[in-house]
């Protein structure tokens, strides 16, 4: 029997790892459902969900060219389909100015305006200067220090 991807089969557990576990399926061949396949949510140890010798239905999601099958538990249950979600509800678009910004404790932001890039900018060259002066008034002090001076 040729093993089809996206085929259910029925198996038997025939060996467990950490990291998932062995299926004997029909026709004598083997394929691993990694502990990621298992269940829906997470699996820490995947002896609490399968031991050797259970009867599972597994669905083959791979078949390398080196034999190998990779199988899944979880993808072969059958799962009505999740309902569409509603539509979102169309927002008029407002201007970025208008929309309303984070407030919390002490951010009060309603009467603030947005500040443009020029005077960020120029906050920032303001900022950077003031800090290069005082950086160059501490280096300057510090090189004619220790005995520099002698006489």
């Amino acid at each position: 029997m040729s093993i089809e991807v996206g085929s259910k089969l029925q198996g038997k557990v025939t060996g467990i790892t950490n990291f998932g576990a062995f299926v004997e399926l029909p026709g004598g061949s083997t394929g691993l459902v990694h502990i990621s396949e298992v269940a829906d949510n997470y699996v820490k140890d995947i002896n609490d969900h399968l031991k050797v010798g259970d009867q599972v239905e597994v669905k083959v999601i791979n078949v390398e060219k080196d034999g190998k099958i990779g199988l899944s538990i979880k993808k072969a249950v059958d799962r009505p389909d999740r309902p569409e979600r509603p539509a979102r509800p169309d927002r008029p678009d407002r201007p970025y100015s208008q929309r309303p910004r984070g407030g919390g404790r002490g951010n009060d932001t309603r009467n603030v305006r947005p500040e443009n890039f020029e005077s960020k900018m120029a906050k920032f060259l303001k900022d950077s200067e003031d800090r290069l002066s005082t950086l160059k008034r501490a280096t300057e002090s510090k090189r004619g220090g220790r005995g520099a001076r002698r006489g």
